[in-house]
């Protein structure tokens, strides 16, 4: 025990440590909101093979994105401007220069047999004449393959023959047979012969033309579908060239017309008053801990500290941007992350109260044994949720789930470790032994004592909560179908202005200025010391008007240089992706949930789940809310908060039923519930508590954001209680016994 107690010890120094290093050493980046960034606008151009039209253009705004996730930029924004135009604005980008390079090229990947060099008198009809690496001239014949059926490219070091970096290109389907066809005609010519080559071309530039190894047997070829493009190529040079061949060519080629620095779509104000809405509300959270569990509370608050410092280190060292919805995010889980300490005080408290002459060590020691498996199993169904998001969407989604996962990973190595340490080191302290009042578990504290009094019977008609769910639905529905949802510009695309000034403009008293004129939702940036843009939802002409009256106003005279409408940020192909990843996150939650609770449980979690975004999108249909970015970032959060909440109440009806085996399920349901509310309302208060301070300090734009959260937050726990339990024993009961297995 003492050997466990130091290793574990060691282990959260060592974090820690780390940690403080990482953040003190490692700069975060912060996103275009609060920082501002790079903003490119390319131009589509025709090509004798495509227009570049309206739809040429969307097509190739989504292979940018591809390529734009590749390169590393967390939380880009991508819109279409007019017809031909797209606008890509690029937070915490060092070297805008190289990003439009990358973004601007085509990417025509061709691959030719080689007929031959080319000299005066040898060129024929039908062939294309490039210079090769070296600059030698070869006679290429019509193309073979394209990058449309390249299937995977990838850069790698060759470290066994020190050839240094090189391109690994993978086709598929038909691509594989044509691969070996042309290497089997290659390989038919004598070892030295021109013909015996290959010419990899990129945007009518020979990259790579290598000879087919002597190894290989005429008219068989390479069969694997697989070759290498080698050249000199550094890291940088090679990862940019794999991403390019894999994310594949645009359908049109794209001019830079413009490149320039953008200020942050937030002010200063809003940023100020966004962090000391985190601070408050971080500090009534703390206090909320240390009054319900004294010593122990004090503890939880001291990790908690240490949870922020992990996952501020850990954002930095995997260099993911952080946005203002990213950063309230990241002050919510902080309040998220008290749960797990919760959890393991309200389970020390039982087993105090169980034993006779209990310690506080034993009862902790206890408390952490007997809360490990719900702490796990919501976390990791969180955590497979946060991979999914991140492998499968991208842009903003994607962002989401690092931030996501990075958050339960730092929540359960501060209560599972740093929590543990500490507590383990006070519980064993002979004063606190003599005083166990002073440690918060010895009590079973008012929210447990008044149910134990009552003992109320909650599961014993189950289908009437249903009904009370069923209603909230209805209305909920109605709201969507009559109000119709308010789609954001991200969704839905808008007007961009852009305006000259005769002298610097605050962007913060042009956004007061244009919500005092009724567009509130105006996007303000500065774009050098004389120009502001302004990025609204769709206006008429005259309502336009008003938008440069009310910026005319504020700057003292200025004229409008640019007004295009502009294409949805979160594309089409981006919103597709992201319902794809939610899709399967869900059906993986439920596939593990099935496995560790049997489906009965596991169909009741995402019947909550559901419930719980339909709520959410109803009551924002009634109030007239926005539906943006910000408010996908809430719902996100809202879907794990609500798994979590049912897989607590879940464990313990796992718990209840391996005692009593021969108890019906709705008694076990309702004593679960029953011993689990304390730990419900605990945790709800402590992220209410923060969610409050950003709703009221946070400034507009965190307003919306944290208002999704209150509302996810109630019917959250509503659901765990109210809909999956009584969904669960309605299961059970329509199985005809075999509920036995359900949990």
């Amino acid at each position: 025990m003492i050997r466990s107690a130091r290793v574990r010890a060691l282990l959260a120094l060592t974090v820690i440590a780390v940690s403080l290093y990482i953040a003190l050493t490692v700069p975060i980046r912060l996103g275009l909101d609060l920082r501002g960034g790079t903003q490119i606008v390319l131009q589509t151009r025709s090509t004798p093979t495509a227009t570049a039209d309206r739809e040429a253009t969307d097509r190739t705004l989504e292979v940018l994105r591809g390529r734009v996730d590749a390169l590393g930029v967390a939380e880009p924004t991508l819109v279409r401007s007019g017809e031909d135009r797209i606008i890509v604005e690029l937070p915490g980008v060092r070297d805008p220069k190289q990003a439009a390079e990358v973004l601007g090229r085509t990417a025509q990947l061709t691959i030719h047999p080689v007929a031959g060099t080319a000299t005066a008198g040898t060129e024929r009809a039908g062939e294309r004449v490039l210079s090769d690496e070296s600059g030698e001239r070869l006679r290429l014949r019509a193309a073979a393959l394209t990058g449309q059926q390249v299937e995977d490219a990838a850069a790698r070091f060759d470290q066994e023959s020190g050839a240094g970096w090189h391109i690994t290109v993978d086709f598929g389907g038909a691509g594989r047979a044509e691969w070996a066809r042309l290497t089997g005609e290659a390989a038919c010519k004598p070892v030295g012969d021109p013909g015996r080559r290959i010419a990899i071309v990129l945007d009518d530039k020979i990259i790579s033309s290598p000879e087919v190894a002597s190894s290989i047997a005429c008219g068989t070829g390479i069969t694997a579908g697989s070759t290498q493009i080698t050249g000199s190529f550094d890291d940088t040079e090679a990862r940019e060239l794999a991403l390019l061949i894999k994310g594949g060519a645009l359908p049109v080629a794209v001019e830079t017309v413009e490149q320039r620095t953008v200020g942050p779509t937030l002010g200063a104000e809003a940023i100020a008053a966004s962090t000391w809405a985190a601070v408050i509300g971080t500090v009534l959270t703390s206090l909320f801990v240390i009054a319900v569990y004294r010593l122990m509370g004090m503890l939880a608050a001291l990790a908690l500290l240490c949870y922020g410092l992990i996952s501020y280190a850990a954002l930095a060292a995997l260099g993911a941007t952080l946005t203002l919805p990213g950063l309230a995010g990241f002050v919510l889980a902080i309040g998220m992350a008290v749960d797990a300490n919760v959890l393991v005080f309200e389970r020390a408290r039982e087993e105090h109260a169980a034993r006779e002459r209990p310690t506080p060590r034993s009862s902790l020691t206890a408390g952490f044994r007997n809360a490990f498996s719900a702490i796990a199993d919501s976390n990791i169904t969180t955590l497979i949720a946060a991979a999914l998001l991140f492998f499968l969407a991208s842009g903003p989604v994607r962002g989401f789930g690092v931030t996501l996962g990075i958050g339960v990973l730092a929540s359960m190595v501060s209560a599972l470790l740093i929590t543990r340490v500490l507590a383990d080191h006070a519980a064993s302290r002979p004063w606190l032994r003599n005083r166990p009042h002073l440690s918060g578990i010895a009590t079973t504290g008012p929210v447990r004592d008044r149910l134990l009094r009552r003992d109320p019977q909650l599961m014993r008609r189950p289908r009437r909560w249903l009904a009370g769910s069923a209603v909230l639905l209805v209305l909920s529905g109605a709201g969507i179908a009559l109000r119709g949802l308010d789609l954001g510009v991200e969704f839905t695309g808008g007007r961009l202005a852009e305006y000259t000034t005769g002298a610097p403009v605050d962007p913060d008293k042009a956004r007061a200025a244009l919500a005092d004129a009724g567009f509130p939702r105006a996007v303000v940036q500065s774009s050098g010391d004389d120009r502001l843009t302004v990025r609204t939802g769709a206006l008429s002409d005259a309502q336009a008007a008003e938008v440069t009256r009310a910026v005319d106003a504020v700057a003292g005279g200025a004229d409008r240089v640019r007004d295009e409408l502009i294409g949805p940020s979160l594309g089409e192909e981006l919103r597709r992706n992201a319902l794809i990843a939610l899709a399967l996150a869900l059906g993986a939650q439920l596939l593990y949930l099935a496995a560790r609770f049997r489906w009965v449980l596991g169909t009741a979690a995402v019947s909550a789940l559901a419930h719980d975004v339909l709520v959410l999108l109803g009551v924002f249909a009634w109030l007239g809310k926005p539906v943006d970015g910000v408010f996908l970032a809430a719902l996100l959060t809202v879907i794990g908060y609500s798994v979590n909440d049912s897989v607590v109440v879940f464990d313990r009806i796992r718990e209840l039923r391996r005692r009593h085996r021969t108890a019906p399920l709705p008694r076990i349901t309702n004593e679960a519930i029953l011993q689990t509310v304390p730990r419900t309302v605990n945790t709800g208060m402590g992220a209410a508590l923060i969610l409050t301070a950003l709703a009221v300090l946070g400034g507009d734009s965190l307003t919306d954001f944290a208002l999704a959260l209150l509302i996810g937050l109630v019917v959250g726990t509503w659901s765990s209680v109210f809909v999956a339990a009584p969904v669960a024993i309605e299961l059970h009961d329509r199985t005809g016994g075999r509920g036995k297995r359900a949990a």
